[in-house]
């Protein structure tokens, strides 16, 4: 029987922490963790003080949203209410929705910025560059 699902951070006896939905549920008798969506989020501060955070998923090699976690490994988990980690989780999730075939539903477009080349990119920055003396 799967509990209803929270918003969590989790602690592994590795060191790793992830923040998911999280459910719990009895599998082959011991209770096991249905986590949906895991990402690690990295607080990033600019030289000016700004702080910002960098979300990215748990397990980088697989397009799998849910895993089963054996309670075991598991140190400390904290139900969070956080608007803002459950805000920019919920974001993380609805951008990189995939579709069935593994391909993302959003696709390149003039609308979400200026797309080039890499070489067409270096040579736009470095006529900038050159363009700007330095003070």
């Amino acid at each position: 029987m799967i509990e209803d699902d929270f918003f969590a951070t989790i602690k592994f006896k590795s060191g790793e922490e992830i923040f998911c939905k999280v459910a719990s549920c009895e599998e082959e008798n011991k209770i096991v963790l249905l986590v949906s969506n895991p990402v690690v989020i990295a607080e990033i501060k600019s030289r000016t003080g700004i702080v910002g955070y960098k979300v990215e998923p748990w397990l980088k090699t697989t397009k799998d949203d849910m895993f089963l976690i054996d309670l075991n490994d598991v140190l400390t988990m904290s139900e969070s209410t956080d608007l803002e980690m459950i805000s920019m989780h919920k974001q993380y999730v609805n951008h990189n929705d995939i579709n069935g075939d593994g391909s993302s539903k959003y696709k390149l477009n003039r609308k979400l910025g200026y797309l080039s080349t890499i070489n067409d990119a270096k040579e736009i920055l470095e006529k900038i560059y050159k363009s700007n003396p330095k003070s």
